[in-house]
């Protein structure tokens, strides 16, 4: 009497088609990560350039003149980000009030704009 033993495994085609999935779902893995961490990154900047813009119109409103008509560029650092800060100042329809608008950037990008409107002490 012979005994036959069938040897199990796997082929090699099923283990490259298991070596493809594991590599596609590291590299869902790894952009998943990576948007996380660029979103965390943008959260961060967004903090900040409020924190310089909000200073920066603070300033203007809590001065005891109206700020001249034009547009002044001011850095700003917030946690080792250097930030510029650009105020713009326009006239409105009423003489009494100006608008001010502060856009601010990080490394030429725009990252945030804020707008207040000025008026006569």
């Amino acid at each position: 009497m012979k005994v036959v033993c069938a040897q199990r495994g796997f082929t090699l085609i099923e283990v490259l088609v298991a070596l493809g999935i594991v590599a596609i779902a590291l590299t869902a893995g790894l952009q998943a990560s990576a948007a996380l961490t660029r979103n965390a990154e943008r959260q961060s900047d967004l903090l900040l350039a409020q924190t310089c813009a909000e200073n920066e119109l603070i300033k203007v409103r809590l001065a005891k003149q109206m700020p001249g008509v034009g547009d002044s560029s001011i850095s700003c650092e917030q946690a080792g980000t250097v930030f510029v800060v650009v105020l713009a100042v326009r006239p409105t329809p009423n003489p009494n009030f100006l608008r001010v608008d502060a856009q601010v950037s990080k490394q030429e990008a725009p990252v945030l704009r804020l707008s207040t409107v000025v008026g006569r002490y």
